[in-house]
């Protein structure tokens, strides 16, 4: 963007990109249970999560890296002939388990589904030195603003104060991990493959430059 206000300035926005390998996995996951007694479906809820975790615990997940992210309860309906009939509970448990070396986390699964997980919403990859990471796509935004700057003053032939007068950061969400495609589970006697790729961390800015 060239932009000529009193001062002569050019704004410009850059971008910085590393791209790096995933070394652990965030997984949510968690039991589903229906029951006409609210009490029955939170007892068999309570049961199946419970196993889940004693069975992450034996494969070396501990329990700080386990963390409920939700749970819910929900009356269940069915219209019949216009008329609504209850139906029962819904209890719904979710759990967010932080795979420190990502190549478990298809174990990690497996188990979870084996000890009565039915519901599996998400598997994210991303790196434990996320900011060590972005900090490097920060400094190159910088140069490849600088670039850009560079290149509008040298086709415009006019001379560019290299120091900026203003640069901003432009906060994005924590927008690293990689989303898992949703999959269906078979039993099987091998574990689930799960790769994760690459991933780009990416950092933008908006400097303004002056030129004589």
């Amino acid at each position: 963007m060239y932009e000529k206000e009193k001062r002569n300035v050019i704004e410009v926005t850059g971008e910085g990109k590393v791209t790096v390998q995933p070394d652990q996995a965030e997984i949510t996951l968690g039991a589903s249970t229906e029951d006409l007694s609210l009490m029955k479906a939170q007892k068999s809820n309570a049961l199946i999560i419970s196993n889940i975790k004693k069975a992450l615990n034996q494969i070396g997940i501990r329990d700080e890296q386990i963390q409920t992210v939700n749970y819910s309860i929900y009356p269940q309906y069915e219209y019949i002939e216009g008329k609504q009939i209850f139906k029962g509970y819904k209890v719904e448990h979710l759990l967010h388990i932080t795979v420190k070396q990502f190549q478990n986390a298809g174990l990690v699964v497996d188990t979870a589904v084996g000890h009565g997980a039915n519901n599996v919403s998400g598997i994210k990859f991303d790196t434990s030195n996320h900011n060590q990471y972005y900090q490097q796509a920060l400094s190159l935004a910088v140069i490849n603003a600088h670039q850009k700057a560079e290149t509008i003053a040298n086709t415009l032939r006019v001379q560019l104060i290299r120091v900026p007068i203003s640069v901003t950061e432009n906060l994005q969400p924590h927008g690293g991990p990689i989303p898992y495609q949703t999959f269906e589970f078979v039993k099987s006697e091998a574990v689930t493959p799960i790769q994760p790729g690459t991933m780009d961390i990416i950092s933008t800015i908006t400097a303004k430059f002056t030129y004589d």
